[in-house]
């Protein structure tokens, strides 16, 4: 047999040491000559693949002890992690706190800016209404009222004038 069918089970794998053992028959009842050969396999016990089954199941084994025995209680990255995300925790209130602070200042700001607007807007109105009333009395002309006025008749007296002081005197 010169090729390997691995569906026949007869059929040798290529590799695989092969004992034949030849059974050679006469038959001396004819004058020709008459040789049978039959072929045996015989194989040996081989048992390398059970060695190296039970070899890397047994380091499996080691392997999955290894883990779970070898855990510690609680890493210290978990305490260290916990400290950061409190520090983290912190360190945004204190930027949020920041920011509002900021943003009360920058109001304040405004309103003092708002203020001293009105006030600078209070004082052009009141310059405005002035130098409004300055120009109006400028640009008019005065109104004089005429009347006729009866002057009144002078007091009786027999010539003398007498003077009197203002103030009392004792």
């Amino acid at each position: 047999m010169t090729q390997y069918d691995p569906n026949d089970p007869n059929s040798v794998p290529p590799g695989t040491p092969v004992y034949t053992e030849t059974v050679t028959t006469v038959d001396t009842g004819r004058p020709a000559y008459t040789e049978t050969v039959e072929t045996t396999v015989v194989r040996e016990a081989n048992n390398t693949g059970w060695w190296i089954a039970g070899i890397l199941g047994g380091l499996v084994v080691i392997a999955v002890l290894w883990i779970l025995f070898a855990r510690g209680a609680e890493p210290q990255t978990d305490a260290a992690l916990l400290q950061a995300q409190a520090d983290a925790a912190a360190a945004q209130a204190q930027a949020d706190s920041a920011l509002i602070q900021g943003q009360v200042a920058g109001a304040q700001a405004s309103v003092d800016i708002a203020r001293a607007d009105a006030a600078r807007s209070q004082a052009e109105a009141i310059r405005a209404a002035s130098e409004a009333r300055a120009a109006e009395a400028r640009s008019s002309s005065p109104v004089i009222i005429e009347r006729q006025v009866q002057a009144p008749a002078p007091a009786p007296s027999n010539g003398v004038a007498v003077v009197t002081p203002t103030a009392p005197q004792n």
